[in-house]
């Protein structure tokens, strides 16, 4: 066997560990709401019909997502089970993995927030779940207008962020072959 093909079989490293079933849970009930979060929003120019329900759904969604992230956030700082990086990954590598995690969690709390205040800054009621929720302020076009922006922003920000983030898992998963990506997938093989 030739030295270039015995480079490229990399054994995943045994000692990558794994994150605990909880902090594995959340992360995929995340990708969940965040994918069906981008689904409905892409959907609002298109189905003008369902507008309203779409809104609901957005919105609704919004608040279980927000209520994801700091269950998460909390587990995380608590009780997660967190394995280190590889001792091989470089120190640069591990702290750009960071500030694309913390970049993350920012935008995924800021995103229903600033998506509630675009609501709330309308003056209008407004449907989440089968509640109708009274205008609890006056509108404010001003404060509308720049909370509309924030989370166009915030959007654009989070696809960036989320891009980078399956870029570096599909590259541990098919070139570097060192068990990272492993850590987060439910399903461990034997």
């Amino acid at each position: 066997m030739s030295e270039v093909t015995t480079a490229r079989r990399v054994v995943p490293q045994a000692d990558a560990g794994q994150f605990d079933a909880v902090s594995i849970g959340l992360h995929w009930l995340t990708v969940a709401l965040v994918t069906g979060q981008f689904v409905t929003a892409s959907l609002f120019d298109h189905a003008t019909d369902r507008h309203a329900l779409l809104l609901t759904v957005h919105r609704s969604a919004g608040l279980v997502t927000l209520t994801v992230i700091v269950t998460r956030f909390a587990w995380r700082h608590t009780f997660a089970r967190l394995p280190p990086f590889p001792a091989g990954m470089p120190r640069l590598q591990q702290r750009l993995a960071t500030l694309n995690e913390y970049g993350l969690y920012a935008c995924m709390l800021l995103q229903p927030l600033t998506g509630l205040g675009d609501t709330l800054s309308r003056g209008r009621p407004f449907m989440v779940f089968a509640w109708r929720v009274p205008a609890l302020w006056p509108a404010n076009k001003q404060v509308q207008q720049v909370l509309h922006a924030l989370h166009e922003g915030g959007a654009q920000a989070l696809v960036a962020l989320i891009g980078v983030h399956v870029a570096a898992a599909l590259l541990h998963a098919f070139v570097l072959r060192d068990g990272v990506f492993q850590r987060m997938w439910p399903v461990r093989r034997g």
